[in-house]
């Protein structure tokens, strides 16, 4: 049986963090010294941060945020119910489609632009501090494809 994590269930992590970007109808620049990161939801494994720059992950309309991960970081392969739009913004970060993460995907660098469909089965990983931005209509929501893999549900068993 597959799990699935949607930030709704993790109000109060998204509610301090949704408070921090431009909501929708907020329009103007957001400077990079602005964005105010906070931990990212326990959907994803530890180490990273996250920022909300527009909207609420948590409601049925688009959202854009940061996520901000270490060096050797994975996001196992997983899929979202919505289509998802990623750039990585700095560092460099690889992504695979399918089941089983695959380690010798190639790592792409800064300024590339990925879309994946709603529902497609992806993973990615970092090769070294790396942030990457997603845009995408919510809620959002995170399927592991192995529900061994979600971060969350290993957490709360401990």
């Amino acid at each position: 049986m597959k799990t699935t994590a949607i930030f709704g269930t993790m109000g109060l992590v998204i509610a301090a963090l949704a408070g921090t970007g431009n909501t929708e109808g907020e329009h103007g620049p957001m400077t990079p010294d602005a964005i105010k990161w906070g931990d990212a939801p326990p959907v994803f494994n530890k180490g990273a941060k996250m920022a909300v720059l527009y909207g609420d992950p948590s409601k049925n309309s688009l959202f854009i945020i940061r996520l901000k991960i270490p060096a050797n970081y994975k996001i196992m392969p997983h899929f979202h119910p919505t289509d998802e739009n990623v750039t990585i913004i700095s560092g460099s970060v690889a992504f695979g489609m399918g089941d089983k993460l695959d380690p010798k995907a190639k790592p792409l660098p800064a300024g590339t632009f990925g879309s994946m469909p709603a529902n497609m089965h992806h993973y990615a990983f970092s090769t070294k501090e790396s942030v990457v931005e997603v845009s995408a209509m919510g809620p959002f929501a995170i399927t592991y494809v192995d529900p061994k893999d979600d971060p969350s549900k290993t957490a709360a068993a401990k």
